[in-house]
């Protein structure tokens, strides 16, 4: 049992981990304006959405809170990926 939840809290670091550089990335796309920052201010709001649907619904169909971190934690690095471009 106590290896389940060293599991899931090293996966939620990795998370926060993913999301922060996320997060410097975007902020340095919305620095330099114009239309590519227009796009992703939509993307970002849409995908925040998307993202707490779906680790919602896998928890509700009794999926485990692992599963729904490593949905999120997909879903971080690709954007990590994209904006690292």
């Amino acid at each position: 049992m106590f290896t389940n939840w060293m599991t899931f809290a090293f996966e939620m670091a990795r998370l926060q981990a993913e999301a922060n550089a996320v997060i410097a990335l975007r902020m340095m796309r919305l620095m330099q304006g114009g239309k590519l920052a227009e796009r992703e201010v939509r993307r970002m709001v849409s995908e925040k959405g998307f993202a707490m649907a779906e680790a919602a619904m896998t928890l509700g169909l009794g999926g485990s809170p692992k599963k729904a971190v490593r949905r999120v934690r997909s879903r971080v690095r690709n954007n990590r990926r994209r904006l690292s471009r």
